[in-house]
């Protein structure tokens, strides 16, 4: 039996793992970084073992680290949660050489699935389909193809091609990525179907010769091949259901599989399919499968571990649907750049459970108020699920709750995410693993821009009822009240575009908002007027119709939560501080990361959108383009130097400023 446990890994997992435990009566341990030491994980575990530094490389990585952390604590197991190391055969091997209980199947089946290459000819022998591969660049003569990653996943490394003239680059880059991101370089060379589906079947084994399969579930939607949305059960014909269980059962009989993991399959528009690849662990989307069969999958693992059969012997019938989204801290409208900073408030409503199965909305988060989204580890900030009988029901509340959370502080793909589950296509079941290719447009805010001046107004009357809260005499008058009316209140604020936008209002007497503009003109919302204001609620009455905005300010910030949507914005100062200019042309970092690649030179003249520089940041490479065509004259940051948020990285002049 399992007395204590080390959670080998961080964030969000580590505290679905902790649930569980705490249920089955198992003391936890965590391993931390300097950067999560104040993680809500780490104040949720019965110990804590530092490890010294931030990167992954220098922590969560380090296999004598996490072992010696074990030993310090009496662990005597260790769970390796996802990604990480837990999908390393050496770390599963250290851990039971150790004398420690392993949570996950055999280093051996983890060795055979680890290279996908390996693990493609080992599963085509027992029956499983395959789409063709080959390993060198003059070997492919039909596109498009995928170039991947042999070792690791969650979409790193992977580049589609389309032309010949392409593949030499993006086998490059697949390269810098996989080795950046796992440590091997091994890339090979896939068919790409088109408008393929991404279906993946979750099995289960013990040590009594059971491998079953859960489920499956639909993971299609997707950016930069990482799955963003994912629900179960699959939209499938039940003939075609059968098959995939089939496939991935076989597959796991073919290594002996022991506990949690999953059987990824592409499923072409004509009912084909082919393996992808196996992951030799918990996944990430496990809690749709958790909420349509009732099972913990955790509690599972842990079964296993200790030796005891499964519980279920066959695969169980899904219950209503559920659907997931990965809340993470990126801007879409940027190219889903991530994004750093405080998350000064993190509240998803009606939540009805965390970190377990449940029928309702469940919170699986990695994150409190207050919690710090650095530059070191990936973006996901956590996990939103939906159960409900049916699918039209789970989407509908999921978005609903999604529209109504407040997220302030860090740039998250929340309006994306509500667009995604609201279009026809995901209504209809109608989408592939290029969706968002095809769909730009829900890369846009929720929030009309003609429904910013609104959003302002809301802003300066509440930061005005603020002000008059906190005044030491006469708190009882409305603020900037004259007996005689002459100049008008005036705030002005720099908008979640970046443009400024200024508002302009009077109140009277008894602190009703009395007269009101905005610069740019607010069109037809102009005619609003104040219902009830104070520093956290506005209300404002526009054409009849009673509207409720949410404030919260935090320093020069502040964050409105309306009806048809959120905004960020800063209200500037009325008597703003001369500051250094920028030289014109100047390219800035966007976020914290290291420079990897300069793809040009002080002096050379480039062309809009050409590629300048490399950024890599939480685990992703950035590209950096040329704006505009011109002479690049300052390249500041070698490569390999580190950059915070609004470093220059370049300074393009145009032509005609060039000299």
């Amino acid at each position: 039996m399992i007395r204590r446990l080390l959670v080998a890994n961080r964030g969000e997992i580590a505290r679905r793992i902790f649930a569980t435990c705490r249920a089955l009566g198992i003391e936890t341990v965590a391993v931390h970084s300097d950067a999560d030491a104040d993680a809500p994980f780490v104040a949720e575990a019965d110990r804590a073992v530092r490890l010294p530094g931030n990167t992954p490389v220098e922590t969560y990585l380090r296999i004598d680290l996490i072992l010696d952390a074990a030993r310090r604590s009496g662990a005597d197991a260790i769970h390796p949660g996802y990604g990480f190391l837990a999908e390393n055969a050496d770390f599963a091997t250290a851990v039971t050489d150790a004398g420690l209980t392993w949570v996950g199947p055999s280093p051996k089946a983890i060795a055979a699935m680890g290279d996908k290459l390996a693990a493609k000819a080992l599963l085509a022998e027992a029956g499983v389909p395959m789409l063709p591969s080959w390993t060198e660049t003059d070997q492919v003569t039909d596109f498009p193809v995928l170039v991947k990653a042999a070792a690791g996943g969650g979409g790193r490394g992977m580049r589609i091609v389309r032309a010949a003239e392409g593949l030499a680059d993006a086998v490059a880059g697949a390269r810098r990525e996989a080795a950046s991101a796992f440590g091997d370089d091994t890339i090979f060379i896939e068919r790409y179907v088109e408008r393929g589906r991404h279906v993946e079947v979750q099995i289960v084994g013990d040590r009594h010769s059971t491998v079953l399969a859960l489920g499956e579930r639909d993971c299609s939607i997707q950016r930069r091949h990482q799955k963003i949305v994912e629900e179960a059960p699959a939209v499938l014909a039940p003939h075609l259901r059968a098959r995939l269980h089939q496939a991935a059962v076989a597959a796991g009989r073919a290594v002996d599989y022991l506990g949690a993991g999953t059987v990824e399959f592409l499923l072409a528009p004509d009912g084909a399919f082919f393996f992808l690849e196996m992951n030799t662990r918990l996944q990430v989307e496990h809690p749709v499968t958790e909420a349509v069969t009732g099972l913990d999958l955790v509690r599972l693992q842990l079964l296993v571990a200790e030796g005891q059969p499964l519980p279920v012997s066959t695969t169980p019938p899904a219950e209503g649907h559920a659907i997931e989204v990965r809340l993470c801290a990126e801007d879409p409208a940027e190219g889903y750049r991530p994004a750093t900073g405080t998350l000064h408030r993190f509240a998803v409503p009606g939540v009805t459970a965390e970190f377990g199965p449940c029928h309702g909305l469940r919170l699986d988060s990695g994150v409190l108020d207050g919690s710090v989204v650095g530059v070191h580890y990936d973006s996901m900030l956590a996990k939103v699920i939906a159960w409900a009988p049916t699918r039209a029901e789970a989407a509908r509340a999921l978005a609903g709750a999604l529209a109504r959370a407040e997220l302030h502080g860090v740039t998250t793909n929340r309006d994306l995410l509500v667009r995604v589950l609201r279009s026809p296509e995901f209504g209809a079941a109608a989408v592939d693993t290029g969706f968002l290719d095809r769909h730009p447009e829900v890369r846009a805010p929720l929030l009309p821009p003609a429904e910013l001046p609104l959003v302002a107004l809301a802003a300066a009357l509440a930061s005005a009822a603020a002000r008059r809260a906190a005044a030491p005499v006469l708190a009882g008058l409305p603020s900037g009240w004259r007996n005689v009316p002459a100049f008008p209140q005036v705030t002005r604020f720099t908008g979640p575009d970046g443009g400024e936008i200024e508002v302009r209002y009077r109140l009277d007497r008894a602190g009703q908002l009395a007269q009101w503009s905005t610069s740019p003109p607010a069109g037809d919302a102009a005619t609003a007027t104040g219902v009830e204001a104070d520093p956290e609620q506005v209300v404002l009455d526009v054409a009849g119709v009673r509207r409720g905005y949410r404030v919260h300010r935090v320093g020069s910030e502040v964050f409105v939560d309306g009806p048809d949507g959120a905004a960020r914005l800063a209200e500037l100062p009325r008597f703003p501080l001369p500051g250094a200019a920028l030289a014109a042309g100047s390219l800035l970092a966007p976020l914290p990361g290291a420079v990897t690649r300069v793809h040009v030179e002080v002096g050379q003249r480039v062309a809009a959108g050409d590629l300048l520089l490399t950024l890599e940041a939480m685990k992703l490479e950035h590209p950096v383009f040329a704006p505009t065509d011109g002479v690049v004259t300052e390249l500041p940051v070698p490569p390999g130097g580190q950059v915070d948020t609004g470093a220059v990285l370049a300074v393009v002049n145009p032509f005609e400023e060039a000299s």
